[in-house]
């Protein structure tokens, strides 16, 4: 009983320390870039046929470079956005999306994505992360592409 007293005591007198203040990623400094701008959390929509167009080219890059495989995306479907900043404004601008790819395996597929501010290459502009369901081969995602919704 003594060390569950003591258990609680210690939660509450370190339960201050854990509180942060937080603090918008627009507003935030980047000293690590020679402009000190923040984030301005514009990114594009899930549907913007600039995302998935990313989507597509990056999916079918990765199909021909280490599968060996001549597959790729030949359409989008019931694009939708799931979850904008789902774990708070404190952190980098991301836009998770979900919806289905018509692969030319000639079968539907269930694709999660995030958009990401300045994750992009060199970390210049928006960048893409996306799965496929059932060409997740090396399972980063799994399982079934969920890893890749937030």
């Amino acid at each position: 009983m003594k060390w569950l007293a003591a258990l609680i005591s210690c939660l509450m007198v370190s339960a201050p320390v854990l509180a942060r203040e937080i603090t918008p990623a627009e507003r935030r400094e980047r000293a690590h870039e020679l402009s000190l701008r923040g984030y301005d959390a514009s990114l594009p929509a899930c549907t913007d046929p600039g995302v998935l167009s990313n989507i597509a080219s990056n999916f079918e890059t990765k199909e021909r470079r280490f599968w060996n495989s001549d597959l790729r995306i030949l359409g989008f479907e019931r694009i939708e956005q799931v979850a904008w900043r789902p774990w708070g404004l404190d952190y980098i601008p991301r836009r998770y999306c979900t919806g289905t790819v018509l692969v030319s395996d000639g079968y539907r597929h269930k694709v999660n994505f995030s958009i990401r501010e300045d994750l992009g290459f060199l970390g210049i502009g928006w960048g893409t992360d996306s799965c496929v369901d059932g060409f997740d081969r090396h399972y980063a995602y799994a399982p079934h592409c969920k890893q890749a919704a937030p």
